[in-house]
């Protein structure tokens, strides 16, 4: 049996170096080390010129395994076995990740409404500067020159991992703003100082939200995120632009609704996501900066700060959430594990020293007031359902009443209105039905007139009634209210019976001016006759008397201008 011949130094295909999915050299095919060459065909032998070529590609085919084992090491160090690598990372990319356990600390966080105390403080934090508390939010800086402000958390956090989530406007008149907000982690609170409102060489990191250009370089405004370790001046001149860990160009300033920012400070990475405020999506975050291995005190204060210059802006924080983050697969902190035995018991000391103050006021209470000593105190005060009841009631029993007046003045229009038909049938009858002449056109007329009268009276009494139906309706719809009726239909079916009582009663009063006798109805009073006191006699006698004195007066002035011209 017959084989093919092969030029010395080259191999069979079928080799023990496999060509890797995707190299470079596609011309040639590889066979896998476990196939077996291509047998050749018995009886037949290859061409001369098949085996000069053979020849020819000797060197060529003897490079080829070399170039297949290569481009396999190759792809296993990109795989997984480069520098910070494993060999199982290039899988572990493709397989997401198990978020982080998020759990809220309410004594690092502060939201509105109702954030302010009734001394001006806010619970478990401490304000200095020119920061303003109010109900729903703080103003770390008003727009004013020169101002500056800060709120930082009193006790320290001993986070490993953490999430905060600011909500803030800051807004201007100006095209320009000056100088910007920042949010604190620092080992020591930095109540005042010149760095956005905060003190300077900090032991801990800042991310400023620079709103106004120092350097110059029109790359404001601008997120920036930049560390201490307390040893260090801020370079407020340039920006910090060589201090500088990561930073983002984002304008945050006269948003249509408020700016969000995430900061996750997690497996020793800070990440900044920030929200630019054009959409009400809470959850609309885009990336900014990044900061990797990055070493932080491992107890330390949240804060936030903020600074104006000769330009001024509003710096107002909606809110301050704090979360701790735990990794997957470790157990995350119970309220038990955080509170030390210590603390415990100096916590019931106070309870029952608070609770003992308690009974000896209750002890004087009833002392000095023997006479409630047999009533509840709970009677004493109205709930709130109570309370709801209450006004109910109240409110048709006000609507109870009104119908009931308008009932009356209903019976008087009818009274009234068969009143004039018994006039108006005894007015016929005297008259007769044949009156002739003007006289008989005169009774149509007044007749017309009363029967239109008529007419306009029902009609209005008919649209009375159906505001009076209604009112029912309303009413029983108070009375006995679906599962879903509230505080606010209650209020809009008060609202609507209200409107209708006004309808009724401009109703009545215009029914009561139409309806009253000609002869009755208020007229104005007339103009008392004006007295003549000037005759004609004493007119003409006037009259003389005025042309006697300018004919004398005339006279008088032409002898003296006579008298006066002797002496020129």
């Amino acid at each position: 049996m017959l084989g093919v011949r092969r030029p010395p130094g080259s191999r069979r295909r079928g080799g023990a170096h496999p060509c890797p999915r995707g190299s470079a050299n596609q011309r040639a095919p590889c066979w896998p080390s476990a196939a077996p060459a291509p047998p050749a065909r018995a009886g037949r032998r290859l061409p001369e010129s098949k085996m000069a070529g053979s020849r020819r590609r000797g060197p060529r085919a003897a490079m080829r395994p070399l170039l297949c084992a290569l481009l396999l090491c190759v792809c296993r160090s990109a795989g997984g076995d480069g520098p910070g690598g494993s060999p199982g990372a290039a899988g572990a990319t493709d397989i997401p990740s198990a978020p982080p356990h998020r759990r809220f600390e309410y004594k690092y966080s502060f939201k509105g409404p109702h954030l302010v105390q009734s001394d001006g403080s806010v619970p478990f934090w401490a304000h200095a500067g020119n920061a303003i508390p109010s109900s729903d939010q703080i103003r770390i800086a008003p727009s004013l020159k020169s101002q500056r402000g800060s709120v930082w958390t009193k006790t320290k956090a001993a986070f490993e991992n953490w999430e905060l989530e600011v909500t803030f406007r800051v807004t201007g008149r100006s095209r320009i703003g000056a100088d910007g907000l920042a949010v604190w982690y620092t080992e020591n609170q930095g109540l005042e100082g010149p760095v956005f409102g905060s003190a300077d060489m900090w032991n801990g990191v800042g991310i400023f939200f620079d709103s106004f250009d120092n350097d110059g370089k029109k790359n404001n405004p601008a997120i920036v995120i930049i560390g201490n370790n307390g040893q260090i001046h801020y370079d407020h001149q340039n920006d910090g632009a060589n201090q500088a860990l990561s930073s983002c160009q984002r304008d945050f300033r006269n948003k249509p609704y408020p700016v969000r920012a995430k900061i996750t400070y997690y497996q020793k990475t800070l990440t900044v996501m920030i929200n630019n405020g054009f959409t009400p999506d809470k959850n609309d975050y885009e990336f900014c900066a990044k900061v990797e291995n990055m070493i932080i005190p491992a107890q330390g204060h949240f804060g936030i700060s903020a600074a104006t210059g000769g330009l001024a802006d509003d710096h107002d924080v909606l809110s301050f959430l704090t979360f701790q983050l735990t990794e997957p697969g470790k157990e995350p902190p119970t309220v038990d594990k955080e509170i030390s035995e210590k603390e415990k018991e100096k916590y019931q000391e106070e309870f029952e020293h608070f609770q003992q103050e308690l009974d000896k006021k209750k002890e004087e209470f009833q002392k000095d007031h023997p006479d409630l000593q047999g009533h509840p105190t709970d009677e004493m005060f109205e709930s709130v359902g109570d309370r709801e009841l209450r006004q109910v009631f109240e409110g048709q029993n006000r609507i109870h009443l009104e119908i009931k007046q308008l009932n009356r003045q209903l019976d008087m229009i009818l009274d009234e209105q068969r009143r004039y038909v018994s006039s108006l049938t005894e007015e016929i009858s005297k008259r007769g039905a044949g009156a002739p002449g003007q006289q008989g056109q005169t009774f149509q007329q007044e007749l017309d007139t009363v029967v239109n009268t008529q007419h306009e009276i029902l009609r209005q009494v008919n649209e009375m009634k159906n505001s009076m139906s209604e009112t029912v309706r309303l009413v029983s719809g108070i009375a006995h209210p679906g599962p879903a009726a509230g505080v606010y239909d209650t209020t809009q079916h008060f609202n609507d019976i209200k409107e209708h009582l006004h309808i009724v009663k401009r109703d009545i009063d215009s029914l009561a001016q139409r309806s009253m006798p000609s002869n009755e109805r208020p007229k104005c009073p007339e103009l008392p006759p004006f007295p003549s006191c000037l005759s004609t006699v004493h007119f003409v006698i006037f009259v003389v008397v005025q042309t006697v004195l300018f004919i004398g007066y005339i006279m008088y002035r032409t002898q003296q201008e006579a008298a006066a011209k002797k002496f020129f």
